[in-house]
């Protein structure tokens, strides 16, 4: 058995936390909401857990975690080890490993996938850090990811901040899938052609070669509301996609898929979109196109 300090008992924390008890581990998790906290501050828990201590963060990237790593660098000791399972750019990972490390405290950068679904399904992980800090923390992932081959559900990327660059990637491939998927869906609705387009989207749940869970995902939304009116179409973005992006263009390598996905959610909380509308008076004035009047 396994003992863990996690800081951080939101949506995916919480889940994480009852994961790690079901499989048998020690759990003391630290929250500023007082009805799922096991500590009363982060001073509190790291009292309460056994050296050499282990300690996962899952609050907010930027400055929440940095904060945090920060603050842990206070209260623990010498051989301790810190992961942070949030979504951090992989560029801050550095600066908190070598903040830990000038006190001889381990940290590994944890990518983590599988959403409010993996406290029965598991999470893919993804780590960055030293062998012996992922060896000493291997019980701990080996709780949290599917049942099966661990490869095939935890990857050791490399050195720190591997971890969050290659969930950053991960979640910039998530962008283009999720984006072809929801405008197949939109021409099967616009076209027409197709009577029932949630039964065609289930049926590709079996043998077709986009069979996947974000698919599986899609029906279950339409079973609950088959055309989704009881939705808005505005999409936010984490920061991955972006962060993708940048690295696409760092690199000079195209990314054209993931691109377009991203400028889609931009374009969903547009409710009156300046370019279009720029769009609309030039086709006015070079064609004699018609336009529509604002308030018409």
């Amino acid at each position: 058995m396994a003992q863990l300090g996690l800081i951080g008992l939101g949506k995916m924390g919480f889940n994480m936390r009852e994961r790690l008890r079901a499989a048998g581990h020690e759990v003391i998790g630290y929250d500023r909401n007082p009805d799922v906290t096991d500590s009363t501050s982060l001073e509190d828990m790291v009292s309460k857990l056994d050296g050499p201590r282990i300690v996962w963060i899952m609050v907010p990237a930027g400055e929440p975690t940095r904060q945090t790593v920060a603050e842990l660098g206070n209260l623990l000791s010498e051989g301790d080890l810190v992961i942070d399972g949030g979504n951090s750019k992989y560029t801050d990972d550095k600066i908190n490993g070598d903040l830990l490390a000038a006190k001889k405290i381990g940290y590994l950068d944890c990518g983590v996938s599988g959403g409010v679904w993996g406290k029965d399904n598991g999470y893919g992980l993804m780590v960055g850090g030293a062998a012996s800090d992922v060896e000493k923390a291997m019980p701990i992932f080996d709780a949290l990811r599917p049942e099966g081959p661990r490869e095939e559900g935890f990857s050791h990327a490399g050195a720190v901040g591997s971890g969050h660059y290659a969930k950053m990637i991960h979640n910039g491939i998530e962008y283009g899938m999720m984006q072809a998927f929801a405008e197949g869906f939109e021409l099967l609705e616009a076209a027409k052609v197709v009577e029932n387009v949630p039964a065609v989207i289930k049926g590709w749940q079996r043998g077709t070669v986009v069979r996947s869970w974000l698919l599986d995902l899609l029906v279950r939304a339409l079973d609950e509301d088959p055309e989704l009116d009881d939705l808005e179409g505005y999409v936010e973005d984490s920061g991955e996609g972006r962060w993708t992006l940048e690295e696409a263009i760092n690199n000079a390598v195209p990314a054209p898929v993931i691109s377009a996905a991203l400028f889609a959610r931009f374009a969903s909380r547009q409710e009156d979109s300046a370019a279009m509308r720029a769009v609309a008076a030039l086709r006015n004035q070079f064609g004699g196109h018609s336009v529509k009047k604002a308030g018409g």
